[in-house]
This record gives structure tokens, sequence and C-alpha cells, in this order.
């Protein structure tokens, strides 16, 4: 799919292979150089970050004592976030001219914004905040790693299929956005349910949906995620046979990603078909989304698909 080859770390004396010089404060145009495009991205990325900390902060003090004020004001603050994210990711891609997307520092930034688009749309549809005592968090922690990257990546190669890697790309980083959000659901779920039982509730757990709307929330993002994550496999493949001319089946990365689907498909059929609902179901997803996350972290130890050392 993508090989750590086709990559190069700009270095502190940022170079290029188009001859751009990143240590001139202006293009040959009298624009802005691509140096301080690409710090502008950071600062823009940093701002997104100081926002997300307040999302951060309402999820800690969620756990113990539930504020509606906190609530509003961190959910207009994930808003700002986003936006200044937004303006990050497109000025980092401006920058590089090409598909930046295939480092680490940025995967992961990109992978924070789609969580949080995922996640604005179940509060568009639900109106609950609840599911950002996880979604915050990660978010923030996401950002933060990708905050601290001080080094633009440019694409090298040219013998790629930019349009098939861009939709693998955002296809597959779409797909992981929404079982992080089943994610969430499934955990809410398991909280509540104690919860319940116990008849003790405290903070936010005593304003968590009813079981059947987490529930529903989970289903949804499940339903949401498995076309994008498909697609986003079938393009990886189109774009592995481009490059190499073959798709290696035994890779660390490739061959976890198909397992994680097969545990995703078996989810969806046994809630589709089976009828599972409740805590069994949130249990799967809950080992389904594991299966991503060791599949993500894969993208360090493959040998043909792995993100550039950042």
């Amino acid at each position: 799919m993508i090989s750590i080859q086709s990559y190069v770390i700009v270095p502190a004396a940022f170079c290029a292979t188009d001859g751009t010089d990143y240590n001139q404060p202006v293009g040959e145009d009298g624009s802005p150089s691509r140096a301080i495009r690409f710090g502008m991205s950071i600062f823009w990325l940093r701002v997104a970050l100081g926002c997300y900390a307040v999302g951060l902060l309402y999820a800690l003090v969620a756990l113990t004592h539930f504020s509606e004020l906190l609530s509003r004001i961190a959910l207009h603050a994930a808003y700002l976030g986003m936006v200044f994210h937004l303006v990050s990711l497109t000025e980092a891609f401006v920058t590089s001219r090409q598909v930046a997307l295939t480092s680490a520092h940025n995967a992961e930034s990109v992978l924070g914004f789609l969580i949080m688009v995922v996640f604005m749309l179940v509060y568009a549809v639900y109106k609950t905040t609840t599911p950002g005592i996880i979604v915050f968090p990660v978010v923030f922690l996401l950002t933060f790693i990708s905050a601290m990257g001080e080094k633009p990546f440019l694409l090298t190669s040219s013998g790629l299929r930019m349009g098939w890697l861009f939709a693998h790309i955002a296809l597959i980083f779409t797909g992981y956005a929404a079982l992080v959000l089943s994610f969430c659901a499934s955990v809410l779920y398991l909280l509540q349910e104690r919860s319940l039982k116990s008849k003790r509730s405290a903070g936010l757990l005593a304003l968590l949906p009813a079981l059947e709307t987490i529930d529903e929330i989970g289903f949804r993002a499940l339903l949401l995620g498995f076309p994008f994550m498909t697609l986003g496999l079938i393009a990886g493949t189109v774009v592995a046979e481009a490059k190499f001319g073959r798709v290696d089946f035994l890779d660390p990365k490739i061959l976890l990603s198909l397992l994680m689907w097969a545990v995703y498909l078996v989810l969806l059929y046994t809630r589709w078909s089976a009828g599972w609902r409740g805590r069994r179901a949130a249990y799967l997803a809950a080992g389904t989304f594991a299966f991503a996350l060791i599949a993500w972290f894969a993208n360090y130890f493959s040998a043909i698909h792995r993100f550039a050392q950042s």
C-alpha cells in the first residue's frame, strides 16, 4: 500500500525534490514560502489543540460532576477547534502540494479531525455530548502528538496513483473514526448498564441517554464506518498493485487490516441477522476496536506499508 521508501523527512534545512528552497521567507512570486506556510499550519494546529483542551477539561470534570455550562462551552470550543484544525490541514496540503497524510504526525492529525467530525454528526442527531467523555481526550491526545511534529513530510515518488492513494487514506481514516465512536458508545453502554443495576449514578452517568439510545448510536456508527473501511481497503489494494505489482497478504499491516475487517463484518452480521444487542454487542464492538488499534500500530512495523519515521 504505502512504502516508506516513497517518503522522506525534510530536515531542518528544508529541501524539496522539485528544487524549492524552504529556507527562503518568500517565494519567487512574492508569496509566503512553504516554510512560513508550514509554520502557520503548526500554529493553527496548536490553536485547535487549545480549543480541544476545553473538551478535555469537560471530560475530566464530568467524571464526578456534570456541568451544563461547561458542556456548552466545550461544545463551542470543539466547533472552533475543528475550524482551526481544518485550516491547519489545508495549510499542510497547500505547503506540500501533495497528499500530506502519510507521516505519523499528519495521520494522527487527520484521524483526530475526522473523529471530531463523526462526533458532531452524532450530536446533530441525538443532541448529547456524553460521548465526548471519551472522544475529547482521544482527539486532544492525537492532536497533541501531531502538534509536536516540527518537520513537513513530502511525497517524493511520482509512481503512486495519487487519486487512489488519497481515496485509500481518506476512506480508511473515516472508517477508523466511526469505529472510535462505536467504541465510545460501547463503553458508555456498559457504564450505564452497571449504573442502572447498582441504582447509583452520579455526575455524567446520571445524564447518560437511555440504553437503547446508546446502543443505537454504536450501531449506526458501525454502519457508517463499514463501507468506508471496505472501500478504503479496496483502494489500498489498487495502490499496492500499481506500486509493487502485487499485494503481500502476509505483511503485518495488510494481514491485520483484513482480520480487522473480518471481525467488523462478523460484528455487523451478529447485530443485523442474529439480533445481538446490549452487552454482547458492546463487548464485540470493543473487540473490533482493539483489532483496529492493533492494525493502526502495525503501520510502524510493516515492511511495505508504514509511516515515515517522525
